[in-house]
Order: C-alpha cells, then sequence, then structure tokens
C-alpha cells in the first residue's frame, strides 16, 4: 500500500535494530497501517504568520491528509539566531476536548521552542478549528457513532495517527526540519496517538506519550473499562441503542471497540504496540490513580516492551515514570522530565 511504501526507507534504516526484535514487529506494524491506510494526497501547505510569542516566530498552517481533511496547525521556530541549521521538532498532540492551543499543549510547544526545538502541535479530528464554531464535543462524538455504524473511517484515534504521520511527511519538505530528530508527544487522547504513531512510523525518533498507555484488554477484562468509554460515553450510548444492547457490559464494549477501534483490545493495544517502538527512546508518564489508564494495564503494556529494548541493547532508552497521588492529570514535573528526555535523545 502507498502507507507502506513511504514507510520503506525508515524501516530500512532500522532494520539491523528491528531484526533483533523479531518478526512479529513489522506484521503487527504492516497490519496497522492496513487499517489506516487511505489514498494519499498532495499536502498543498498554507503557512500565515501569526502573532509571535515570546519573540519566537509563529506560523499558521493548513495541510491535506487526504481528500477531505485540512488539517489545521501551528509551528513555533527557534531563534535563528541563536540556533543555525536544521533543527530537531517536538510534536504535541491535544487531549479529548482540546485543542492545540490548550494550556500544557502550548506550553510544551513554547518550551521546546526554547530549547531550540521546532515546535508544533496540530488539532485533532473533530476538535480545534476542525469543527463548527460552538459545536464542542458533538461532531466528535457523532463521527464516533457513524464509524460504529461503519461510515467514515475511524475518527477515535486512528485517523489522527494517520494525520501525524502525513504531518511527519510535511515536516520532511522543510529546509529547516532534521527529519531523523522528531519527536513526539501528547496527553491523553493525544498519548494514545502518540504511541501509535510511534509505533507504526519508524520516522518518530523519540516519543513521550503523557496519560495514554495503557492495556484496552487489561481493562475489559477486569471491569475497568468505564472511565475510558466515558470520554465518548454520547457515541457510546447512541451505539448500544443502534445495536439494541445493554452498554453497560463488557461483551458490548468489545464489539464498540471491534467496529469503531479495530484491534485496540488486541492486536494493536498497548503490549503489542509498545515494542514497536524499540529500540527508539520512550519515556512513559502515567498516573497512579487514572481511572482512564489503570496502572496495572500501564506497567503490563511497558513491561511487554522491555524484552525488545533489551534484545536491541537499549533498555536504557525505555522508561516509565509513575506519578504519585495522581489521578488523570499531568502535573509539572511529568512536563520537565519530558523535555529533559527530548533535549537528551534530540540534542537541540
Amino acid at each position: 500500500m502507498k502507507c507502506l511504501r513511504l514507510l520503506a526507507a525508515g524501516l530500512l534504516a532500522l532494520q539491523v535494530s528491528f531484526a533483533a526484535i523479531g518478526d512479529s514487529t513489522s506484521d503487527t506494524r504492516a497490519a496497522y497501517l492496513a487499517v489506516i491506510d487511505r489514498p494519499r494526497v498532495a499536502l498543498a501547505p498554507e503557512l500565515t504568520k501569526i502573532p509571535a510569542v515570546e519573540g519566537f516566530e509563529k506560523l499558521h498552517l493548513w495541510f491535506s491528509s487526504e481528500a477531505t481533511e485540512r488539517v489545521p496547525g501551528y509551528l513555533l521556530l527557534p531563534d535563528a539566531a541563536k540556533y543555525k541549521g536544521r533543527r530537531p521538532v517536538v510534536i504535541a498532540l491535544h487531549g479529548t476536548g482540546g485543542n492545540k492551543d490548550s494550556g500544557q499543549i502550548a506550553e510544551i510547544v513554547l518550551r521546546a521552542a526554547r530549547a531550540g526545538f521546532i515546535g508544533v502541535a496540530i488539532d485533532g479530528r473533530f476538535h480545534g478549528e476542525r469543527t463548527r464554531a460552538g459545536s464542542g464535543s458533538v461532531e466528535y462524538n457523532e463521527a464516533i457513532a457513524r464509524a460504529f455504524k461503519g461510515r467514515q473511517g475511524h475518527p477515535l484515534y486512528y485517523d489522527t495517527t494517520w494525520d501525524v504521520m502525513r504531518l511527519i511527511d510535511y515536516l520532511a519538505t522543510r529546509k529547516d526540519v532534521d527529519p531523523a530528530r522528531i519527536g513526539l508527544t501528547g496527553i491523553s487522547k493525544g498519548g494514545i496517538e502518540a504511541y501509535l504513531t510511534t509505533a507504526s512510523d519508524p520516522r518518530v525518533a523519540a516519543a513521550v506519550p503523557f496519560i495514554g498507555v495503557q492495556s484496552f484488554k487489561w481493562a475489559l477484562e477486569n471491569g475497568q473499562w468505564r472511565a475510558r468509554v466515558a470520554t465518548f460515553q454520547s457515541a457510546f450510548d447512541a451505539s448500544a441503542r443502534e445495536a439494541g444492547k445493554p452498554g453497560d457490559n463488557a461483551d458490548f464494549v468489545r464489539e464498540f471497540y471491534a467496529r469503531v477501534l479495530p484491534g485496540i483490545d488486541g492486536r494493536f493495544d498497548g503490549p503489542a504496540m509498545l515494542p514497536l517502538i524499540a529500540p527508539r527512546p520512550l519515556l512513559v508518564i502515567n498516573a497512579d490513580s487514572d481511572a482512564n489508564t489503570p496502572i496495572a494495564g500501564v506497567r503490563l503494556s511497558v513491561e511487554s516492551a522491555r524484552p525488545a529494548y533489551a534484545a536491541a541493547n537499549a533498555s536504557e532508552r525505555l522508561q516509565l515514570i509513575v506519578e504519585e497521588n495522581t489521578p488523570h492529570r499531568v502535573n509539572p514535573e511529568a512536563i520537565d522530565a519530558a523535555m529533559a528526555w527530548f533535549v537528551r535523545w534530540l540534542k537541540p
């Protein structure tokens, strides 16, 4: 497929390291790419200068990720007088109900620019500038409910991973970007999209998913799925009505996932996808009291990746930070750790 052809160069560059991990890695990656693949269109980027932030040049961006999708975002450029040559990049993805300008996303992008990175953020599907004014989460949940009926893709998580891959296509065309030093982070929904994208696209050189890594299967098997479902509750309830089934049971959750997020509780679950990131640097940051991402499932996902990192002699490149006495939230210290991780491995 076209998506697979695009990634051939990245896979070739990492083939020696991935060979130590096993054939199942490439099989899982290919299967995920097959799910999200779609016709490729010209990026047709549009850039407009908008007010600077702390003296950093800010550019509003539009690009096409597919025929019917124009993706809005922005770039924050580091001081050209201080930082010469091609720059590393940090991309930040927002959570459910947020947007590219949300508080902690804007903070991450700004801190990236201060450190010498090009900071980038985009709006996810049915968020920010990709919604009707005042629509809130209505369009997002309507789209997810349509997906349950078998229409219009996978708006929950998967489609945004495609958008991020197309964003990387665009960044690779810029003369000020070092395409070998692209970092990816995200919060909550954005954290899920960050690890899915990193697992499926070897061009992501380092990643820090916040409160996103989890095992959907573990949550289903242990009755801890409700908080996750609550982030798209109206779509889930509408789907249960459509199916004529009670929604408050794990069996229907599995049916919902099979239609909307095929494989998310199996082949593309956290324990299956994280090993695909090895040997690239991965810092997982989660909270110990987060009902959305139960910590036992987080640990299962990270432990599942450790053999892949060990086989690649890269154990130090996989770390887990668990924020104590913390619910579904990102603390300032976590952002400090993320920026230090990107500085360490991408060397701005």
